[in-house]
């Protein structure tokens, strides 16, 4: 059975954070990490090189495919930062038209800088996509 490529590190997020490159990605991945334990209520963990997720779960498909994924996080890549919930963003139609500036992915939302967007809608997206994962398959602390 195939096994997921992104998995638990155990690297340090604290130092991973302070590693984000220019200044002011680094300053508004500090901001996400804030929004998310907030939000989440769970710690942050390193997930593969440059994931930092919160919560997680485990998944088990009608193919017999199963494994375990983060629940929420982030990624501060280059171009903008990668924000994931599961299990996607095709319900929250009322939530997106309120964010700002954004792109979609399958489960993935792009944002170029914070400034574009509500956090505060953000955060209701975060906590959303935590109940309705959570309907699916439970979510639990990382």
């Amino acid at each position: 059975m195939n096994q997921n490529k992104t998995v638990p590190t155990g690297a340090s997020v604290a130092d991973f954070l302070a590693g984000v490159e220019p200044a002011r990605k680094a300053q508004e991945a500090q901001d996400l990490d804030a929004l998310f334990r907030r939000a989440t209520g769970f710690e942050p963990q390193m997930w593969g090189d440059s994931l930092v997720g919160y919560g997680r779960y485990h998944y088990r498909y009608r193919t017999g495919r199963e494994g375990d994924f983060l629940a929420t996080g982030f990624s501060p890549r280059k171009a903008r930062h990668s924000i994931y919930i599961m299990p996607g963003y095709q319900d929250y139609g009322a939530l997106l038209a309120r964010l700002g500036k954004h792109k979609l992915g399958k489960s993935c939302l792009y944002v170029n800088k914070l400034a574009d967007i509500d956090l505060e809608v953000l955060a209701e997206l975060v906590r959303a996509g935590l109940r309705d994962l959570d309907a699916i398959w439970p979510v639990q602390p990382a």
